[in-house]
């Protein structure tokens, strides 16, 4: 065994950091992101819906769609209304948008 471990301590330490680095990036790039479900009107897009959350994400249009995408099984670009569509949104952006919604009135 210790042979063995001479022999390929470096890529055996190697794989095993690979690994916990692998882990560590996939929580923290979870744990920013928040899904929300949005059912579809008469006149939406995707391209629209990206829009209108743009202070909530940070894609692209193009990133946004194809995110929703392939996320809610949708191979086409045709979204119908009724349909509910999962999106991705930051919580950090949610948070902020609570705190200014919840702001004392003025007199």
């Amino acid at each position: 065994m210790k042979k063995l471990w001479n022999q390929y301590s470096y890529a055996i330490t190697l794989i095993i950091l690979s690994f916990t680095l692998a882990i560590v990036l996939s929580f923290k790039h979870h744990s920013d992101d928040r899904y929300v479900k949005v059912t579809i009107e008469q006149g939406d897009t995707l391209w629209k819906i990206s829009n209108q959350f743009k202070d909530q994400h940070s894609l692209t249009n193009k990133e946004f769609v194809s995110w929703v995408k392939k996320h809610n099984e949708n191979a086409s670009d045709q979204i119908f209304p009724g349909e509910e569509i999962v999106i991705p949104v930051s919580k950090k952006a949610t948070q902020t948008t609570t705190i200014l919604a919840s702001a004392p009135e003025e007199e």
